[in-house]
C-alpha cells in the first residue's frame, strides 16, 4: 500500500463565544483541529488530527506540511508502523525543532494518528480490537525505545505484557458489553457561572457520571464558593476532581489545595509547569495526608507532558498518582503506546486527557486497549468526558450511563464529516466570515 496523497485543513470551532472549554490558563479557546487526510492507491482514505485551542493552529499545518516528503509516495507496512512513526520524529534537520516536543510533535501525531486509522480501516478493526490482537512482541517492536531503557527494558515489556495475556479475551467480551467508565468535564468549565455550575453537575449525576470536575486556580474564593455549590449539588458520594491548568508555583499549588481539602477533591491535576518534575513531586508529598481523614489529594498530570521521556521521568520520580496521555500532544499512537507500558510498570493508573475536539473520539481507543492488554484493570481508571462538537464526526463517542461504550467501526473514529471541512474551515469558512 503506498499513500498517494495528503490533504491538511486548519479547522476552528468558535467556542470562546460560549465559554465552552474555558479554564484559569486558557480563558477564551476555539477548539481546533490541523486535520490530515491520507489517500492511498488501493482507495482508502486515512484521517488524524492534532488538537489546537486557536491561534497557531496554522503553525501545525505548516509543520505538518513539512514532513509532506516523508508522508507522500512512502510505502506503507502496516506490520511495522514503528518505523514510519521514527522516521518522522528522528528527521536529523526537523528534529532540531524539537526535539520530539512541541509543534513539531504535535504534526507528527496527526500524520501518525492518520496512519493508524489507514491501518485499522484495511485490517476492517477499530483501533482498540486491532492494537489488543497484537502479540507481545509485536506491540514492544512498536515503541521507540531509546531513552527508556533505565525504566524499562523492551524484555520486560514483553513479560509485562506475556503475563496480561491471561483473561485477555474475556476482558475484551466484558469490556465490549459494560463500557469503560468515564467522568465528566462538562459541567466545570471556569467561565460559567453558579447556576449553570450546579444544574449541570446533578445532570451530570443524573446521567450516571460518579466522577465531575471543575476548573480551578484563578481566584480561591471563587473556587471555593463554586466548589460547595458542586458538593451541595451532588452531596459526598460522587467524586470531584479539580484541574488547575499549570497555573500555580509549587508552594502556592499546595497551600491553594489544603483550603479546599475539606471539600474532598479526588485529584489535583496539572497543579504547575508541565514541565516541573520535581515541582509535581513535592506537590504530591505535601499533599499525601491533606485529605479529610488524613488521607491524599492524588496529583495528575500528561495532558502538555511533552513525550514518553518527561512521562518516564515523572513515574520514576514518583512525582504523580495519575497519569494522563493526549492522543495528540505526543507522536501520537506508536508514542503512546510507550506511555501505557510504562505506566503499566510502575503501577499508575491511566485516565486519559479527552477535553478537546477529537479527543475523545481518538482517547477512547487507548483506554479500551489498555484494559484488555496492558493494565488489565480498571482500579481507579475513568476516562474525561467533554459533551460538545461530537456531532462533526462521522463516528462520535457514544456514552450511556455514565460509560464510553466500546467503539465498534473500523478505524480511529477520527474522520470529520464533509459539511464540517467546509463550514468551519478557517479563515474563510461560513462560520467564520459570519464574526
Amino acid at each position: 500500500m503506498k499513500i498517494t496523497g495528503m490533504r491538511v485543513h486548519d479547522i476552528r470551532f468558535p467556542t470562546s463565544r460560549t465559554l465552552d472549554g474555558s479554564d484559569a490558563m486558557n480563558p477564551d479557546p476555539d477548539y481546533s483541529a490541523a486535520y490530515v487526510e491520507l489517500i492511498t492507491d488501493g482507495g482508502l482514505t486515512g484521517y488524524g488530527l492534532t488538537f489546537t485551542i486557536g491561534r497557531g493552529n496554522d503553525v501545525c499545518v505548516a509543520a505538518i506540511e513539512a514532513m509532506r516528503s516523508y508522508v507522500v509516495g512512502q510505502a506503507l507496512d502496516p506490520l511495522d508502523l514503528g518505523e514510519f512513526a521514527r522516521r518522522l520524529t528522528h528527521d536529523s534537520q526537523l528534529r532540531w525543532l524539537g526535539p520530539e516536543k512541541g509543534v513539531m510533535h504535535l504534526a507528527a501525531a496527526a500524520i501518525i494518528n492518520a496512519v493508524w486509522d489507514l491501518t485499522a480501516r484495511r485490517a476492517g478493526l477499530p483501533l482498540w480490537r486491532l492494537l489488543s490482537a497484537y502479540s507481545p512482541e509485536h506491540l514492544v517492536d512498536l515503541v521507540d525505545w531509546r531513552y527508556l531503557t533505565d525504566a524499562l527494558s523492551p524484555a520486560a515489556a514483553v513479560d509485562l505484557l506475556t503475563d496480561r495475556a491471561a483473561g485477555r479475551e474475556q476482558r475484551l467480551a466484558e469490556i465490549a458489553d459494560t463500557g469503560y467508565p468515564a467522568y465528566t468535564t462538562s459541567a466545570g468549565w471556569l467561565g460559567y457561572d453558579d447556576a449553570k455550575v450546579t444544574r449541570l453537575a446533578k445532570e451530570a449525576v443524573a446521567d450516571g457520571f460518579d466522577m465531575i470536575k471543575l476548573k480551578v486556580g484563578a481566584d480561591l474564593e471563587d473556587d471555593l464558593r463554586r466548589f460547595r455549590a458542586a458538593r451541595a449539588a451532588i452531596g459526598p458520594g460522587v467524586r470531584i476532581a479539580v484541574d488547575a491548568n499549570q497555573r500555580w508555583d509549587v508552594p502556592v499549588a499546595i497551600d491553594w489545595m489544603k483550603r479546599l481539602a475539606p471539600l474532598d477533591p479526588y485529584w489535583i491535576e496539572e497543579p504547575t509547569s508541565p514541565d516541573e518534575v520535581l515541582g509535581h513531586a513535592a506537590i504530591r508529598a505535601g499533599l499525601r495526608g491533606a485529605g479529610p481523614g488524613g488521607g491524599p489529594i492524588r496529583v495528575a498530570t500528561g495532558e502538555h507532558v511533552h513525550n514518553r521521556v518527561m512521562f518516564k521521568q515523572l513515574l520514576q520520580a514518583d512525582a504523580i498518582d495519575v497519569v494522563q496521555i493526549d492522543a495528540c500532544r505526543v507522536g501520537g499512537v506508536t508514542e503512546n503506546l510507550a506511555i501505557l507500558l510504562l505506566a503499566a510498570a510502575f503501577g499508575k493508573p491511566v485516565c486519559p486527557h479527552a477535553g478537546g475536539v477529537g479527543l475523545c473520539e481518538l482517547v477512547q481507543h487507548f483506554s479500551f486497549f489498555d484494559y484488555v492488554a496492558v493494565s488489565g484493570a480498571l482500579d481507579g481508571r475513568h476516562l474525561e468526558y467533554v459533551d460538545h462538537l461530537h456531532e462533526h464526526f462521522v463516528d462520535p463517542v457514544v456514552i450511556r450511563d455514565g460509560r464510553y461504550r466500546a467503539p465498534q467501526r473500523p478505524g480511529f473514529s477520527a474522520q470529520m464529516r464533509e459539511d464540517t471541512l467546509t463550514r468551519y474551515a478557517f479563515p474563510n469558512g461560513p462560520e467564520w466570515r459570519i464574526q
